[in-house]
């Protein structure tokens, strides 16, 4: 499969590249340019198999993380960021509207955000955001998260939690418990066939790993 982009949309894709690499290159919460490359290749080939608007899958996929406050710090200056960004480099406002609506309402936030996303490239964009969340990379990823904010990785005396604020959310808990706060509900949570096929495989990643997790806890085995 392939995609025909325009030379203007290659050359702004291009840029994006290079600015997200500067910006989070060196990023270790697990929202890295390596997150970002993932995301975006993802998107871009369910954006493919769907029949998707692929130049704004990609965009949204490489600066959805500009507007997260979890790097931004504030949610709308992460916004004021990537319209600034997308208005200098001459995207159609339309195009800017779409790729800000989908970077705005895409986020878990700890299952707090209900927003349903209003178009096929949000689903996609989405997917392919929760799907580096779960499996191996999942795993690495909540782990690299958890030190930086100096989470524990297990208590055993913590349960999850059903009723949680996005701080708690963010700022307290432990590594294992965010496998289910989060981590586990995301394959139930896909948006497209082709996500949903490979959530299926990551999510077994997930259950088997905290099966022998918790085996070597209790030392068993």
């Amino acid at each position: 499969m392939s995609v025909h982009l325009n030379h203007k949309q290659e050359r702004v894709i291009s840029l994006t590249e290079h600015f997200l690499k500067n910006e989070l290159y060196y990023d270790n919460t697990g929202h890295d340019w390596w997150h970002i490359s993932r995301v975006t290749n993802i998107a871009k080939k369910i954006a493919i198999i769907e029949n998707a608007d692929v130049f704004i899958c990609i965009i949204a996929s490489l600066l959805h993380d500009i507007a997260d406050e979890k790097i931004s710090g504030d949610e709308e200056i992460g916004l004021y960021r990537v319209e600034h960004w997308l208005k200098k480099n001459e995207v159609l406002n339309g195009d800017i509207a779409h790729i800000l609506e989908i970077i705005s309402t895409m986020s878990y936030k700890g299952g707090t955000n209900k927003c349903t996303m209003s178009t096929l490239e949000g689903k996609i964009v989405q997917d392919a955001d929760r799907l580096d969340a779960i499996g191996a990379i999942g795993i690495s990823r909540v782990m690299c998260y958890s030190a930086v904010k100096q989470r524990p990785i297990h208590h055993p005396e913590l349960t999850p939690r059903t009723v949680i604020t996005l701080d708690d959310y963010r700022n307290s808990g432990t590594a294992i418990m965010h496998f289910y706060e989060k981590l586990l509900k995301l394959k139930d949570l896909m948006n497209t066939d082709y996500a949903k096929q490979l959530a299926a495989g990551r999510h077994e990643v997930l259950e088997k790993y905290l099966e022998q997790f918790l085996y070597e806890w209790d030392g068993i085995k």
